[in-house]
């Protein structure tokens, strides 16, 4: 038997838009009926201009209320959209005013509880631009370690160089948590969390915090298909 879909709930219930602010003047009585005891978010506008934008429990009384105070003679049109759900009136209020940001209202909507990404975003673009960077012109960071020791002292002769045709992502997942390096294909070093290393595994200790670790075995990288596979299957 198939699961029946659940539809989920709009937030908006209802709307007008565009009607001219004489309809309170001349049809008081239709226009209270139509939205009695409703709250939602109203919009203002000087003919096809948006001039100011409010919440309100009581649509009606609020909007009637313009007519009289400091906006009165400003605009000459509303849209009201009747909000089912009353505890997102807010929230959407303020979204709106930071998009549209209309000429009647003297403050910005606030987002408290959202987080700004600016900041993010511009470390984010700063990494990116220093990869893209280093595979122009080359890194000028000094590798750490020049030569990783195997358990035995013996020194590992089968660094990445050579391997990939061209820069590459490589990935690794540690008790649940995903790290990200760069392998540049010229020199085989690998750039990971700001710093520049010889082999997987001096780039795996890095991230893992672990004394030892075979990166050959942590790292993947992804095939022309996009299937990950192990770095240690590079050496086969």
């Amino acid at each position: 038997m198939a699961k029946r879909k659940h539809k989920t709930r709009a937030i908006i219930a209802g709307h007008l838009e565009k009607i001219g602010a004489k309809v309170f003047d001349d049809f008081s009585s239709v226009i209270t009926d139509l939205i009695r005891g409703h709250q939602g978010i109203y919009a203002l506008f000087k003919k096809d201009r948006l001039y100011y934008v409010g919440l309100a429990g009581n649509l009606k009384s609020r909007i009637k209320a313009h007519i009289r105070d400091r906006h009165q003679n400003k605009w000459t049109h509303f849209s009201l959209y009747i909000i089912r759900k009353e505890g997102h009136i807010k929230e959407i209020e303020s979204l709106v005013l930071r998009i549209a940001y209309p000429k009647g209202n003297k403050v910005r909507g606030k987002l408290k509880q959202s987080k700004d990404l600016r900041p993010l975003l511009k470390r984010r673009l700063k990494d990116e631009w220093g990869k893209q960077l280093d595979g122009i012109i080359g890194s000028r960071n000094k590798p750490v370690n020049r030569i990783e020791k195997t358990k035995t002292g013996k020194a590992d002769k089968k660094p990445l160089r050579g391997y990939f045709a061209k820069n590459k992502v490589i990935y690794a997942d540690y008790k649940g948590k995903q790290y990200k390096a760069w392998v540049y294909h010229k020199t085989g070093t690998i750039k990971f969390n700001g710093q520049l290393f010889d082999s997987p595994s001096l780039a795996g200790k890095a991230a893992t915090k672990k004394k030892t670790m075979n990166g050959w075995k942590l790292w993947k990288y992804k095939d022309k298909n996009g299937e990950l596979f192990y770095l240690d299957t590079l050496r086969k």
